[in-house]
């Protein structure tokens, strides 16, 4: 592979952003150079950074690009352009697709489904149900990121709701456990109560957020983080919405954590406010809460009780987004506008462009493990995203790239913009084209 210089960026890496050179040559990233220092042979091509940032691409712990199955709203191919495009490098996607990936033989249909088709980097989960934890000792842990459990609301058989079968799954296995954390009895209790207001037919989509309750959340996550303390298990909560599931994390190093938490792009950038606007397209689970909410996790994230920023990419056709609390499908596709949206929280002092590349890029390597990924350092593969600050540009529909067309940023103007991707070193997404035929690296674990 020829060598590439890309020359005179800012590299904002391990905390420190600092004027510098990377030279990428088979896969890898070769040398790391300071201003004024030349590489130590010449390269066939040099790509002038002056004035963008190189970050570590990033890792996105948390997606649903609906392959197989359901592919009329995404599939591996659609979302890996979308995630390119966004400076993601690598992915994680979630277990309920059709067939679910439950099972150890649609597990290795998965694995293979993926080589052929995603563009960027890519491992998935294996879903626990509520008997399979048996399984859980065939799994590879060098392979399969973690296991996916839903303690709430999911589709088919993948709610796991029986206390015995949690404990079990807590024991069963030393692979990080994420989870989705609701208290399906919560949640139950307040959807009869909005029904019997407001009839069988549908409830306003401004309950969503009292469905799906704060206390419905907190009571689940604490639960999840109690059998965790029990059974020693590496537990990872997903998509924290709210200020009092905080109360349960560590602002420790993540070095010494074996609990950790995600925030999710979109539980930082909207609040309830927003439905009135935005309706069911910010619609997912957990609801988007309130601004207090939306301000406390933000402010978690610069304290470090929130560990990671992932998206939960859930890509549905608009209309399944039709309806209200009950009808309208709950998830949006936000993975090709993800960093760039917290690059713009960053310009707006929310928190330092160096805690974005930790949540998004180190810290997803830390927590799950993943060999040589995640950091700008000599050796590791060329995940790398090139991005230029002051460069203004509009979401419009011709620029989404996820196959369902739809994004609930739509009108928003952002002052970041992605050049270029790197993925294994390979010029993946350049300026709006995508290279079409290259295919992303399986992820491994320690």
């Amino acid at each position: 592979m020829k060598r590439i210089l890309i020359q005179q960026a800012t590299i904002v890496n391990e905390g420190v952003s600092t004027l510098g050179s990377v030279v990428i040559e088979n896969e890898k990233i070769a040398e790391i150079l300071a201003v004024g220092q030349a590489p130590a042979t010449p390269c066939d091509e040099i790509i002038d950074a002056t004035g963008c940032y190189l970050l570590p691409g990033a890792i996105d712990e948390h997606v649903h690009f609906r392959d197989p199955g359901l592919t009329q709203k995404a599939d591996l191919g659609s979302e890996g352009k979308a995630a390119a495009a966004g400076g993601v490098t690598s992915i994680m996607d979630m277990p309920n697709t059709h067939p679910q990936t439950t099972t150890l033989d649609a597990l290795e249909a998965k694995f293979n489904l993926m080589a052929e088709k995603s563009r960027v980097n890519y491992s998935c989960y294996f879903g626990a149900t509520n008997s399979n934890y048996p399984d859980f000792s065939q799994l590879d842990k060098h392979r399969v990121c973690g296991i996916k459990l839903f303690m709430g609301s999911s589709t088919g058989n993948m709610l796991v709701d029986r206390m015995a079968s949690l404990e079990k799954i807590f024991s069963s296995t030393d692979l990080l456990i994420a989870v989705h954390c609701e208290d399906q009895g919560i949640v139950k209790e307040n959807t009869d109560k909005y029904k019997a207001k407001y009839g069988e037919e549908d409830v306003p989509l401004a309950c969503h957020p009292e469905i799906r309750s704060s206390e419905a959340c907190y009571r689940s996550s604490e639960l999840a983080v109690k059998l965790a303390q029990q059974t020693n298990a590496r537990l990872h909560i997903m998509h924290i919405s709210t200020a009092k599931e905080l109360e349960l994390f560590s602002n420790r190093p993540l070095a010494e954590k074996r609990i950790t938490a995600e925030a999710c792009v979109s539980h930082l950038l909207f609040c309830d406010n927003d439905y009135a606007t935005l309706g069911a397209r910010i619609k997912c689970n957990p609801a988007i809460k309130t601004a207090d909410d939306r301000s406390a996790l933000r402010a978690a994230i610069n304290d470090g009780r929130i560990d990671a920023i992932a998206t939960d990419h859930a890509p549905h056709l608009l209309s399944e987004k039709e309806g209200g609390a009950l009808k309208a499908a709950s998830g949006m596709p936000t993975i090709q506008f993800s960093l760039v949206s917290m690059l713009e929280l960053s310009s707006q002092g929310v928190f330092p462009i160096e805690t974005v590349v930790e949540k998004m890029s180190h810290a997803p390597a830390k927590i799950y493990e993943i060999q040589n990924r995640g950091y700008i350092r000599q050796g590791y593969q060329a995940d790398l995203v090139l991005v230029r600050p002051n460069q203004p540009w509009t979401v419009t529909t011709d620029t989404i790239l996820s196959k369902c067309q739809w994004s609930p940023l739509e009108g928003r103007t952002f002052q970041w913009k992605v050049e270029k991707t790197f993925v294994n070193g390979h010029l993946l997404y350049n300026k709006g084209e995508i290279d079409e035929n290259y295919r992303g690296q399986e992820l491994r674990f320690r």
